[in-house]
């Protein structure tokens, strides 16, 4: 059967691309390898021409592959799988390079490009061990490339193809048709979720974070296979410094996603897939620690070597536990589609490549040289190393939580997850933060080999004094307040914020004291100074979020469904329900649901306009301003948030819509019941009842601005409701050239209308009462201040500064592009942590 207006051309060219490069990396593997066993200098040189040139094809094959899957996506060829179910009309152009690593292939595609482009890199500055770094990249390349191929092995499929065609995988009695593409009319799409412009950033770099921890891992490979142990250190620290720069970058990136994107409140809930991503950067910053230690001292290789494999293995530990499905329900990020053979090619890259490195470093262990004299206590690597192996423990702790899930699936068994998973976590990582505050502090003012007590005490007086003075300015003026877990956390994290404000103060110190502002030799200070201001920003923004939704003197109470994993279940008592053009207090502002408006594109997308009046002293509100949240109504009809955030200085209001109302759309037939009524009479309707308080002539009020010339009566009404509360009504009517007009009042939160109708016999009044049969447009809020957050993102800009200096100095770069580099990447990371959405 010949298939109508199908696009079968860049298909074909991108699978076969997709072939080449597989073939072109085999190839590219076994001509390094070769390369380093030749006994000749010639030989030698001429593997490696051919390895070159076979690696450059599978570079371009790749960039090829990309461009083909783009150009399928951006032009909706639903033919294709991989364009039906992650691209559709409604997309914004700007998101259509997210929709590609939104899909396994995709996000496999990307990680294979960086391994390339980075070997790019080695090929050009890594001299006599380029041969074994790139024999190294090039096999994990195999496994990754693999993973594309989508070809049929003896009846079984090896791979999945992004150019696979959706007649040839989907069921279907259109798939019979020559015509089919007639009725497909549109893709699944991009998940709301990601339709945000940190989704097209964040993933691109968090995976060159994860390519970049490979390098390091190359390098270890040659020195273990050349027998020349430490001379690896010196050419690998730049590499691992841009390995802490990129994850950690990368890692904070999908942290501001999720603060602009998701609904939990925060930047990090310790899911699953956030763990297993900052486990890798604990345990490469713990091996980067220790071959500084090694380039000082000569002790730590072997744990150098330790790390730096370990690292990659939790890399591609990630991998398995995102692809693979095992985690279930348990993360926000995890794919569950992968087929059978899909989780066994994983697990075979997991092994195949850490293995054989790790029987390789065992083979060696005893040749590793090593110092075994124990370090002086007051030396400088004595502290460093005890520091690794604090984030070597605190990963192996986050790792071993995390992967409940997995012993559960291997064993057959069935722990539950921690019912207070984020506290599970927290009561350990604040005594991590504690320990690498004080040692990232005091630790600058420690000598390699020896320091002597008159030193160390004259350089850290200062910083101690300093810091005690900030921190009880803190208790005195602004003190923690998270005493939810009871006062025994609230003191370990007031411990945390004070070797925190310590390790700032005391880096900060270094550079002036020691360093006398010598810049290029600052970059380890600068990014103790980063990092643990970040975490400071994270204690008081977290220890002092305030919700302000309050809901307790509302009346009007929205019930939420049960989460069964007790994770996110919604509090009615911290959920504000605001009825639509009503002004409702919540603390300091007075915020009315204002309006709702469709997105144009997509239509069951829906902004509320949430106005915010802060409450001034005087006539004038200090302030006013709208926020848009939005609600998506998913195809299983489940509700998806994303929040709207007014960022200031020195704080955030963070809102997000948690139900919406759901209309009835039959007509409404209710009608005008009218009551004859005397002054003081009482009229019941459903909820309550009114009462006539007089009647007015002519007013002239906030409402009603009538003249002396007017013929205008308005009544003055109360209406109390069974919960409690009451309402002041104003229905009018005025005669003008011989015509009666109704000036109806409307109690929205009653659902009632009520007229003036007119006069029956002299002290006699009509009142006319329609109470709604269709419910008043509501929605329910969720509304934090997070105060003093942006020291997270400055914190953050600064440990990549930190991390640039320090990889720039490392390199021996120019000192034109070293400042063209600084300008570049710290400007950008200012522009979009602190700039981009405020």
């Amino acid at each position: 059967m010949e298939f109508l207006n199908e696009h079968l051309l860049p298909g074909q060219l991108g699978h076969f691309f997709v072939l080449l490069a597989f073939v072109s990396a085999i190839f590219a593997t076994i001509a390094f390898f070769k390369s380093h066993l030749a006994k000749s200098e010639t030989e030698s040189a001429a593997w490696l021409k051919l390895a070159r040139t076979v690696f450059f094809i599978e570079l371009f094959s790749l960039l090829t592959v990309f461009a083909f899957l783009y150009y399928i996506c951006a032009n909706h060829y639903y033919e294709y799988l991989y364009a039906y179910k992650h691209s559709s009309m409604e997309l914004e152009p700007k998101y259509l390079l997210a929709c590609i690593w939104e899909g396994q292939e995709g996000s496999f595609l990307l990680w294979a490009m960086w391994h390339a482009i980075l070997g790019t890199v080695v090929i050009l500055t890594a001299k006599k061990r380029e041969a074994l770094v790139m024999t190294v990249v090039n096999a994990a390349q195999v496994f990754l490339i693999v993973m594309l191929l989508g070809v049929y092995v003896a009846g079984t499929k090896v791979g999945s193809s992004p150019f696979s065609l959706t007649r040839n995988e989907l069921e279907g009695a259109i798939f019979s048709r020559p015509n089919y593409l007639n009725f497909i009319k549109d893709g699944i799409g991009l998940n709301i979720l990601l339709r945000n412009y940190w989704m097209v950033i964040h993933p691109p770099v968090l995976f060159l974070g994860f390519a970049s921890t490979l390098i390091p891992v190359g390098f270890a490979f040659s020195s273990l296979v050349k027998k020349d142990w430490g001379k690896w250190v010196q050419p690998v620290l730049p590499w691992a410094l841009f390995s802490g720069l990129a994850l950690g970058t990368g890692i904070m990136m999908g942290g501001k996603w999720a603060y602009e994107s998701l609904s939990f409140g925060g930047y990090w809930a310790w899911d699953p897939v956030e763990n297993a991503s900052f486990v890798p950067w604990l345990i490469a910053m713990a091996g980067l620690h220790c071959m500084v230690i090694y380039k000082s001292t000569g002790r730590a290789l072997r744990a150098s070597f330790v790390f730096t494999i370990l690292a990659y293995l939790f890399v591609l530990y990630s991998t398995f536990l995102t692809r693979t499905g095992v985690l279930g329900d348990t993360s926000v990020h995890s794919f569950t589609e992968a087929g059978k053979m899909m989780n066994i090619l994983i697990g075979i890259y997991v092994l195949g490549v850490t293995v054989p490195m790790f029987i390789l470093f065992f083979r060696n262990y005893k040749n590793i040289p090593a110092i075994h004299k124990e370090e002086n206590i007051s030396a400088r690597e004595f502290w460093m190393f005890i520091g690794s192996m604090i984030l070597f423990l605190a990963g192996f702790f986050i790792i071993a939580v995390t992967s409940l899930p997995v012993y559960n699936n291997v064993f057959g068994i069935n722990v539950a997850d921690p019912p207070d998973r984020e506290f599970t976590y927290n009561k350990v990582m604040v005594l991590v933060a504690i320990v690498v505050g004080v040692l990232t502090g005091a630790g600058q003012f420690l000598k390699y080999k020896d320091t002597t007590k008159k030193y160390f005490l004259s350089k850290i007086v200062w910083p101690v004094i300093i810091s005690a003075a900030i921190y009880l300015a803190i208790v005195l003026f602004y003190p923690l307040k998270y005493a939810v877990k009871g006062p025994g956390f609230l003191f370990a994290i007031n411990i945390a914020l004070f070797a925190c404000i310590f390790s700032v103060v005391a880096n900060f110190y270094y550079i002036q004291s020691v360093l006398k502002w010598k810049m290029k030799a600052a970059g380890s200070a600068i990014t103790h100074f980063g990092f643990t201001l970040m975490i400071a920003g994270m204690i008081i923004s977290s220890g002092n979020k305030e919700v302000i939704s309050d809901n307790s003197k509302t009346g009007l109470f929205i019930p939420f469904d049960k989460d069964p994993t007790g994770r996110n279940q919604e509090n009615p008592m911290e959920n504000l329900t605001l009825l639509k053009g009503v002004p409702t207090e919540m603390g300091k502002y007075t915020v009315t649901y204002v309006s709702d408006s469709a997105s144009p594109k997509e239509k069951t997308r829906v902004f509320y306009q949430v106005h915010f009046v802060k409450k001034g002293s005087g006539e004038k509100s200090e302030e006013n301003f709208s926020l848009w949240p939005d609600s998506y109504k998913m195809k299983d009809n489940n509700l998806t948030s994303n929040p709207d955030t007014r960022h200031y200085l020195t704080h955030d209001v963070f809102t997000y819509v948690s139900t919406i109302s759901v209309q009835n759309e039959e007509e409404d037939t209710s009608a005008f019941k009218t009551n004859l009524m005397h002054i003081g009479d009482t009229a019941y309707y459903d909820n309550g009842y009114i009462v006539l308080n007089g009647i007015e002539k002519n007013p002239n009020n906030e409402r009603f601005h009538f003249s002396d010339r007017d013929t205008a009566l308005v009544a003055d009404l109360t209406a109390y409701s069974k919960e409690g509360t009451s309402y002041k009504l104003y229905p009018g009517l005025s005669v003008s050239n011989m015509t009666i007009t109704f000036l109806d009042d409307t109690s929205i939160t009653q659902n009632m209308y009520v007229r003036f109708s007119g006069i029956s016999n002299g002290d006699e009044f009509k009142i006319g009462v329609k109470e709604h049969k269709k419910l008043t447009d509501f929605i329910a809020i969720k509304a934090y201040v997070f105060p003093y957050i942006n020291l997270v993102w400055l914190g953050l800009i600064i440990m990549a500064a930190g991390f640039l200096v320090s990889l720039l100095h490392r390199a021996n770069a120019p000192r034109p592009l070293a400042l063209v580099s600084m300008v570049v990447i710290v400007g950008a990371l200012i522009f979009l942590f602190l700039f981009a959405n405020a």
